[in-house]
């Protein structure tokens, strides 16, 4: 027998593959939703992460076709997931500072100090004990421009853009960014950022260009499951919290989904202004409903929305 021929038990194991895929392709898309949500919760209250088999196994599917379903349903991978998940509890445990920066790697479900340390700058941006101190030593260049929204904020760490702000009042929008980072290193008009905030202006200006940028994307780990769904909307389309909340395994979160919408710092970037109430009606823009009414219309004028 050939490397390429498959064996008895490979052939069962496709075939078992086959009915677990009509069996799940037949199901509601309730129960499809309930089968990633019961993942989710097994994740969270997990010391460490559950392996893909685990998770599998635990919804009655193979390894393959419940990360098929699981990437159909969140947008995300459950190795990313878990990822998020422990670098939301990581930045929270910093946050409150209740305990050692080591202690709380480990808290975060890093089985070792050294294994976190190999992807600190991936998960927080900076050293831990820089985030844990609001930024110390790391340096953010920002600029502040106009736009036809009015006064626009757009800072970037070493990682990609880290803000985009919208507003009426340049200041604050400087005083936003000072109270996000206090004690980063801040870089203001230089001359070469300028570049970046043309490019950021451009795009708001005329979305069909794209935003082919890197983005410094820091949150929780639901937040940043919402965010990553955020992306997946195309341009020139809108959804609801509601639709917004089921792709991502979660149909009974709709208020936390209208959260995570509004603790976005990278406006337009991040497009939560795609997302409206069940009947259509524009709300819940941090920069406010007509900012959030000219973006869909320039992007309804620009943009090709797929059937």
């Amino acid at each position: 027998m050939t490397s390429h021929t498959m064996s008895d038990s490979a052939l069962r194991d496709d075939a078992d593959g086959g009915a677990q895929a009509a069996a799940c392709a037949a199901a509601p898309a309730l129960n499809r939703s309930e089968i990633v949500v019961r993942a989710c919760h097994s994740m969270k209250a997990a010391d460490s992460p559950p392996s893909l088999k685990q998770l599998a196994d635990a919804a009655g599917l193979s390894p393959w076709r419940f990360h098929r379903l699981f990437v159909a349903e969140t947008r995300l991978t459950p190795r990313a997931y878990a990822a998020a998940l422990r670098a939301g509890r990581l930045r929270e445990a910093l946050a409150e500072g209740q305990c050692s920066v080591t202690q709380a790697i480990y808290d975060a479900g890093y089985s070792t100090s050294s294994r976190f340390y190999e992807v600190s700058d991936q998960v927080l941006g900076m050293r831990a004990s820089d985030y844990r101190a609001g930024g110390t030593g790391t340096h953010i260049r920002f600029a502040v421009g106009q736009c036809s929204l009015g006064a626009i904020l757009v800072a970037e760490s070493t990682r990609g853009l880290c803000a985009i702000l919208l507003g009426d009042d340049p200041t604050e929008l400087v005083h936003d960014i000072q109270r996000r980072f206090p004690e980063a290193e801040l870089i203001g008009d230089d001359e070469e950022f300028q570049q970046r905030v043309a490019q950021v202006v451009g795009f708001v200006e005329a979305p069909s260009v794209g935003l082919d940028l890197p983005l410094d994307i820091r949150g929780t780990a639901f937040q940043e499951r919402v965010w990553q769904a955020l992306l997946a909307i195309p341009a020139g389309s809108t959804i609801s919290y509601a639709e917004l909340a089921r792709r991502i395994g979660s149909p009974t979160a709709i208020r936390a989904v209208a959260r995570a919408c509004g603790a976005n710092h990278l406006a337009v970037a991040i497009p939560c202004h795609r997302v409206v109430r069940h009947n259509g009606d524009l709300a819940g823009y941090r920069w406010s409903v007509e900012r959030k009414r000219q973006l869909l219309e320039k992007e309804s004028r620009t943009c090709h929305t797929p059937p």
